[in-house]
């Protein structure tokens, strides 16, 4: 039976976990704040990981590139912290992302709504004069 789950993948869970809580309660910068760790993707041979973030009441990659340079400076602090607390014998080198994901699903949830607004003003006038939708 196959495993459900990579070494990488309960890893990188782990590290999600451990860095969360680290930023809200060990980083003492305020451009970090309000920050949400959303994945961590770490390397086949354990060396690297990618960790991916949102930060309240930003959308685009420009707006986070401060706060980006503040993670990645506290990068070295979070993983020796982490070696303290984890029983790994190599913790990967950090190296943060702000995750675009989150802004792309509501730019997009917003056009959504347009064409459903759109869509119901069309049927709407249709109802009034039968002759607008031909």
């Amino acid at each position: 039976m196959a495993r459900e789950f990579t070494r990488s993948q309960r890893v990188g869970d782990f590290l999600q976990q451990e860095l969360a809580r680290l930023i809200q309660q060990e980083v003492r910068d305020p451009r970090a704040h309000m920050v949400s760790v959303t994945g961590v993707d770490v390397t086949r041979d354990f060396a690297h990981a990618k960790v991916y973030y949102t930060q309240l009441g930003v959308d685009s990659r420009e707006a986070a590139e401060e706060t980006t340079q503040v993670l990645n400076g506290a990068a070295g602090f979070l993983r020796s912290r982490i070696a303290r607390s984890a029983t790994m014998r190599t913790v990967p080198r950090l190296q943060f992302r702000f995750d675009e994901s989150v802004g792309y699903g509501r730019s997009m949830e917003q056009l959504i709504d347009r064409v459903k607004d759109a869509d119901r003003r069309l049927r709407d006038a249709e109802d009034e004069d039968p002759s607008v939708g031909n």
